[in-house]
């Protein structure tokens, strides 16, 4: 099932961000979210997530089926790495860890605690809670901070995989990734002065 947007107007913390925003998501294909800083990118991808009300428009097809991955790792500090993954394997109902703790090279560092790893290391686990998700639709905010060369090609590899099996993928980022994806940029959707925020909108967080 594909996640559709029709015509989604936006607002960040009582001031219009977007309008008009109309895209699809396919299955088993990426999408690249691109655009200035300050474009929409984390509000359009908060509201698909379910985290942020829209103004007005559509999002159909994201109901249950969305791993939303931000600026935070997610993790929980005083767990290992291994009780990480198996906490959000159990949340989700999605079976075992070893394919995720394989995908993002996490093997030496399973029963080391979250709070002991570096930025890097901290990123690649929060990424392979996608893994241990089940859930079809990744919408990822800005994947790759902190990742080496290396991370970043395990992360691509791991959305390649999941493309195959017909998952989807919508990725805010300003890095080249090597993914065979759409290019959608929120620039031309950019609100003006004019368009109004109403009582759906919340403060950003």
């Amino acid at each position: 099932m594909d996640v559709q947007i029709t015509d989604l107007s936006l607002a960040r913390g009582g001031v219009p961000v977007l309008a008009g925003v109309t895209m699809s998501l396919p299955a088993g294909q990426a999408v690249i979210l691109r655009g200035p800083n300050g474009a929409g990118k984390t509000t359009l991808l908060r509201a698909i997530a379910g985290l942020q009300p829209a103004l007005s428009g559509r999002i159909t097809g994201a109901e249950d089926r969305i791993a939303y991955a931000a600026h935070a790792d997610g993790v929980k500090s005083m767990l290992t790495v291994r009780e990480n993954l198996t906490f959000w394997a159990d949340v989700f109902g999605a079976g075992g860890i070893d394919a995720a703790i394989e995908a993002y090279a996490l093997a030496p560092l399973a029963d080391r605690l979250a709070a002991t790893l570096s930025a890097g290391q901290k990123r690649r686990l929060g990424l392979a809670r996608l893994l241990v998700t089940g859930r079809p639709v990744w919408v990822l905010d800005e994947p790759t901070v902190s990742l080496d060369t290396g991370a970043v090609a395990m992360f691509a590899d791991a959305v390649r995989a999941h493309l195959a099996q017909g998952g989807s993928a919508l990725i805010a980022t300003h890095i080249d990734l090597g993914l065979e994806a759409e290019v959608f940029d929120l620039t031309p959707f950019k609100a003006t002065a004019t368009t109004q925020a109403g009582a759906t909108d919340e403060a950003f967080l």
